[in-house]
């Protein structure tokens, strides 16, 4: 190989593999000499990636863990698997990780061919996991709005009220966040003059308009913040919730999806849930139950009458013939 990046990429691509590489063998996959292959390594160096080399017959060259996290470069396979992970995680509001799914979803969605995007929408499809009885959020929908926000590019969307009302929106997204299990956007209505949060899950049709977005200042400290506070677009929360729950904290938290503020330590094994949901409180009782721990409800009628149901449900498939 005589070009020289295209050599370093294809050199770097096989020191990702966890193996040690003896010089030897990399010369002859990039059909060099071994003096290449040194000074090729020599160069990754520094470029910051950090390459050990050991000596003997059992030595070679291998990609080390730095102080930093270097370009990683994926074959189809692993592109398409790393692909329909982040489109899990974040069309499911993962507790933790869903702000930075969906901004690695867009990243790489960037850059996937076409070809790569129909087998990682084919995957998705096939392997798509419901996560209770609400409606997920499109990960298409999520990366296009996170991509409009990255690019602060103003976007014309679909947009379907509670009572399934559909309108077509043009607004300037500036952010998105979690609130209960849903994603809401956060975005300047550009028709409507002022500032609107909507749930993602009725968002469709992205379409990005090329038009940079306005310098604006959003009313709060950001897109979770105004999510919280604002009532405008999804109404307001539709039951109360006061659990107190037998299991530590740190063995609860993301399950039930709560927020990182409604979820407190009480004790070594017990922690308490207050929070107010929008969500069905059948898959929240649903989800208590799964829990395998006892629980109390302090306050909650909606919930209780849930269980109730569930109860009866159980009892009849439990009736003797």
């Amino acid at each position: 190989m005589t070009d020289t990046p295209a050599r370093l990429l294809r050199l770097l691509s096989l020191l990702q593999t966890p193996r040690d590489w003896p010089g030897s063998e990399l010369a002859e996959r990039l059909r060099v000499t071994d003096r290449t292959v040194r000074r090729d390594i020599e160069r990754l160096r520094e470029l910051g990636y950090p390459i050990e080399a050991t000596l003997g017959a059992a030595g070679g060259y291998r990609l080390v863990a730095g102080a930093a996290m270097p370009p990683l470069l994926l074959d189809d396979e692993e592109a398409v698997a790393v692909a329909v992970g982040l489109r899990a995680a974040a069309g499911q509001a993962v507790a933790g990780i869903e702000e930075a799914s969906v901004r690695a979803l867009a990243k790489l969605e960037q850059v996937l061919p076409a070809r790569l995007r129909r087998r990682v929408r084919v995957v998705s499809t096939a392997t798509a996991a419901a996560a209770g009885d609400g409606p997920n959020a499109d990960p298409e929908v999520l990366s296009a709005l996170a991509a409009a926000v990255t690019n602060k590019e103003r976007v014309r969307f679909t947009y379907r009220d509670g009572a399934g009302t559909e309108s077509r929106r043009h607004g300037e997204p500036a952010g998105l966040a979690v609130r209960g299990r849903r994603w809401y956007a956060v975005i300047y209505d550009l028709d409507r003059d002022d500032w609107r949060s909507f749930r993602v899950d009725r968002v469709e049709h992205v379409q990005p308009t090329g038009a940079r977005r306005t310098s604006r200042t959003l009313p709060a400290a950001d897109a979770a913040a105004y999510v919280a506070g604002d009532r405008t677009d999804w109404g307001t929360p539709r039951y109360h919730v006061d659990i107190t729950i037998h299991a530590p904290a740190h063995q609860i938290t993301g399950r039930l999806g709560e927020t990182t503020d409604t979820l407190e330590p009480t004790g070594e094994h017990t922690c308490r849930l207050r929070t107010d949901r929008d969500d069905d409180p059948r898959w929240l009782a649903t989800r208590l139950l799964t829990l395998g721990t006892d629980f109390d409800i302090r306050e909650s009628p909606e919930l209780e009458r849930e269980l109730r149901a569930l109860r009866t449900l159980i009892g009849r498939a439990l009736r003797p013939a």
